[in-house]
């Protein structure tokens, strides 16, 4: 059954969602169990913080995927490098494009940002599922 996929900057309501999903996404990638206080914490703060921005993919109302983009100043470029960070999409909504429609959200954005000049992301070298998903995408390795 065909959905629609819903790409929107997250709000002040969306943060305990937010917060679950970093839970899922450290404990699944890095093995961490992160303290639920200091998340909250975390994401509060970076929902107000002018060079973080996070969005939300959402299918019926519901958050199924996130991704936050950061940035830094790199003067060899003369210009701005966004860091992709904290994408994480719910396990039973994998492979259905939510994380594409996500990325395509954040490139858009990139490309009608004049100051933007590169998208970066670190992956877990054992993280075959993500490497192949951000190849496909057409992202290579640096």
């Amino acid at each position: 059954m065909p959905f629609e996929i819903l790409i929107r900057e997250a709000i002040k309501p969306d943060i305990p969602v937010l917060v679950q999903n970093n839970k899922a996404l450290a404990l699944e990638t890095e093995n961490l169990q992160l303290d639920y206080d200091t998340l909250f914490s975390g994401v509060s703060n970076a929902l107000k913080r002018e060079e973080c921005h996070y969005f939300v993919a959402e299918i019926n109302g519901e958050i199924t995927g996130q991704i936050m983009i950061t940035y830094e100043w790199s003067d060899w470029r003369n210009g701005i490098l966004w860091w992709i960070q904290s994408v994480f999409v719910r396990p039973e909504y994998r492979r259905k494009g939510v994380f594409r429609m996500l990325y395509e959200h954040v490139e858009e954005l990139a490309r009608n940002h004049p100051e933007v000049k590169a998208l970066r992301l670190y992956v877990i070298r054992d993280n075959n599922s993500g490497i192949d998903t951000y190849e496909s995408l057409g992202m290579s390795d640096s």
